[in-house]
Formats: C-alpha cells, structure tokens, sequence
C-alpha cells in the first residue's frame, strides 16, 4: 500500500491537466496558497521552477507542511541553506529528489567504495546525457536563468550528486560549457575537472542532445567499479576479466517517496542529507563562475 496518497495537484492551465486529475481522482486548482491553506494535506511535493523554490519551500514551512522537493533545491547554495533552516525551525521534513541515489546500481557501488574493496579511491569519472532537450521546445527549461550550464542543472547534476555521496566535497571545480546553437533545441556540451577535499580527482561531462548515456566509474589503487544504469554494474580487478554485476530492478520514484515518508514518520532520515545537498550545489555554483570567467573556482570561494 502506497505510504503517500496524492490527493490535489496545482497547475496554472487547468485546461491541460483536467483529464489527467479526473482519471486518477485528483482535485485541481490553479493557486499554491489555496494548497497552503488547505488543513487536509500533510505534505507538499515541488516540481515547479528551479527559481521558485526557495520562496515555496519556506512558505511550505510556514503553514507545517512537510516538503519533497525535486532537484536541483535551488541554484545557489545559500538558498538550499535558508530552506534547510526554515524547514528545521518548522520541524518539518525537506528531502530533496535526487532519484538516481536509489538505483540499485548506485547503491551497489557506494557499498563497494565504503567497504574499501577498492582500495585508496583516486578518480571519478561520470557521464550523464539524454536527448530530452530536443522534445523541449519552449518553456522555463530553456532558460539560461533557470537551467544554467547547458545540461549541467538538468542531466549533469546527477552525476556530481553522484560523486558527492561517493567521495565527500569538492575543493574546486574548473569548467567550460560549450554552446554550439542556441536552439531550441539546444546543442551544447558540460565539461567539469574536479578536485575533491578528499583528494581525489573527477572528470564529469554531459551532452544535451544526444541519446540517453549513463556512466559514473570509480578507480581504486585495488581496482574500479563501473555503473552504467540503474541495475548494470562493471567490477575490474588486476589479473581477473572485468565482472559484470546485475542488480534487481525497482521502482526508484516510488523508493525516493516512500524514504520521504519514512522520513516523515521517523523510522529513518532520508538518505539524502543536508550537508551533501549543500556540498553538490557548492560545487555546481563553482562550476558555473568557472565557465563564466574560464578559470578554476573554489566551492568556498
């Protein structure tokens, strides 16, 4: 039985959304206050504009409603920060959506890398493109202002999460965006060389327009791992043929709401956590000075 029942939805054309919500029995209204003000509803769940988070989330807070946000929380990290406290002072939940923590995959290889099996981590290597941009055509996703960095905010934040729950914080990140055409739809590319507090070292990239590409790759002085979807993983060790490890599928959207609602309930926090929010939109706002001004820029800076 589903922990979370969605029961009411918002959206600004209640033209385009009234047959999905009469299908599955959700009622409709076109105002976030009327939400807010509605006793009924326990928790907010936010895919709206990245711009508009901060001030929902906070308001969210304010009416004692616990909030699912999805990513990225916001573009800045001091933003992320003042929602993290709103939510605290509240005493509600904030969780953030970043769904790829819960591929089976991915969970496979933060147990790998902790369990030292790899031996000293020394670099990271991640990729994460899909051609979702070209079935964009006009609308906020296209904004410079609210999806900076070409595919960085929309693919290319996955992997940095990624990176960040493996290996910790990045120091500094030097990176260039690459725009070949304006669009729509877009064609760019994402380059980032990162160098984590840790030690090691990371390359990420990612391409608009291009079919979907996963990869984020760990190398050990014992050996790598190398997750190329949500249940595929490859093990190399010295003198053994790379091992290709299945993991069983699940739902992963359905797993990141039912972590909320555990969250809610206290059987658990959710297993994104704040300092690790705030550690990837660090070094995602160091990303974004570095393409403007061509040099390396410190997640401190």
């Amino acid at each position: 039985m589903p922990l979370l029942r969605i029961t009411r939805a918002v959206e600004t054309d209640l033209d385009a959304a009234r047959d999905f919500c009469n299908q599955r029995r959700i009622a409709l209204t076109n105002t976030f206050a009327a939400v807010l003000e509605d006793a009924s509803i326990d928790a907010i769940l936010l895919a709206t504009p990245h711009s508009l988070h901060r001030d929902q989330v906070i308001a969210s807070a304010a009416a004692g409603k616990q909030v699912f946000c999805e990513k990225p929380l916001a573009l800045r990290r001091d933003d992320a920060q003042a929602m993290f406290e709103a939510c605290k002072a509240a005493g509600v939940e904030l969780a953030v959506g970043h769904n790829r923590r819960f591929w089976p995959s991915l969970r496979g290889l933060r147990e790998i890398v902790a369990s030292g099996e790899l031996g000293t981590i020394l670099h990271l290597e991640g990729h994460n493109s899909n051609e979702n941009s070209n079935t964009v055509l006009e609308g906020w996703r296209l904004s410079p202002e609210e999806s900076p960095g070409g595919g960085l905010t929309g693919a290319g934040l996955h992997v940095l999460d990624a990176f960040t729950s493996l290996v910790g914080p990045a120091r500094r990140v030097y990176a260039s965006l690459s725009a070949r055409e304006a669009g729509p739809p877009p064609l760019d590319t994402s380059m980032l060389a990162i160098d984590f507090a840790s030690g090691v070292t990371g390359t990420l990239s990612t391409v608009r327009a291009t079919p979907f590409y996963w990869r984020v790759h760990v190398f050990g002085s014992k050996g790598s791992a190398e997750v190329l979807d949500e249940v595929t993983m490859v093990m190399r060790k010295s003198g053994a043929k790379p091992q290709t490890v299945t993991y069983a599928a699940i739902d992963t959207l359905a797993a990141e709401l039912d972590a909320f609602a555990d969250a809610v309930a206290g059987k658990r926090p959710f297993p994104v956590p704040e300092a690790e929010v705030l550690a990837t939109l660090a070094a995602f706002e160091a990303a974004l000075a570095s393409m403007s001004c061509g040099h390396p820029v410190s997640c401190d800076a």
